[in-house]
């Protein structure tokens, strides 16, 4: 597993021992990051500059492909000390560290935001239904500002209801992964 475009372009990312990890392929990866980057429906210059949050950060490969991209910065949330360990060892490898904050909690149950993401992305493990509680939870913490795209990964036999607060902007399916982009708050009416 590599980063796949930036300043870091193909730099190796490790993954935690000991713990189940799914992380997202490179291939998907770039294909989300082009629909960020030129789908129309997306704002313009989303990336650059970006605040991101990578929750259920497993490796941390979203958040730092968005760092390695020209995001500003990225918290990374995961419940898993070895996850949080993992993801800290990627970002000083990557050079990474200053624009990095790094977060053990729970994303059905995390704590209020210090500031809002105008990019998220978050990838629950498959087959336990948490992508609409750990939207909702992070949402009701104050994690997305005013129309931020949140990208969220989940199996594709898995069905995810309207979610209030968030407008469905576009789906992609790649092989097992389905690829949800929303627009959250305000810019989503």
């Amino acid at each position: 597993m590599r980063i796949v475009a930036g300043r870091n372009r193909g730099r190796a990312l490790l993954a935690p021992e000991g713990i189940d990890i799914r992380p997202t392929a490179d291939r998907a990866r770039q294909a989300v990051f082009d629909v960020l980057a030129h789908s129309p429906e997306m704002p313009e210059r989303l990336l650059p500059e970006a605040a991101v949050l990578d929750a259920f950060a497993g490796t941390g490969a979203m958040g730092l492909e968005a760092l390695s991209r020209g995001a500003r910065h990225c918290t990374f949330l995961d419940r898993d000390q070895r996850a949080i360990t993992c993801l800290r060892a990627n970002a000083q490898a990557l050079h990474e560290l200053s624009r990095a904050s790094f977060l053990r909690a729970d994303a059905t149950q995390p704590p209020m935001a210090t500031a809002p993401a105008t990019l998220a992305f978050l990838d629950p493990p498959y087959g336990k239904s948490l992508c609409t509680p750990a939207l909702m939870a992070l949402a009701e913490g104050g994690w997305f500002a005013p129309g931020a795209i949140v990208v969220v990964e989940h199996d594709s036999s898995e069905a995810i209801e309207d979610l209030p607060g968030f407008q469905d902007i576009e789906s992609r399916r790649y092989g097992r992964a389905q690829f949800l982009f929303l627009r959250y708050g305000e810019a989503a009416t």
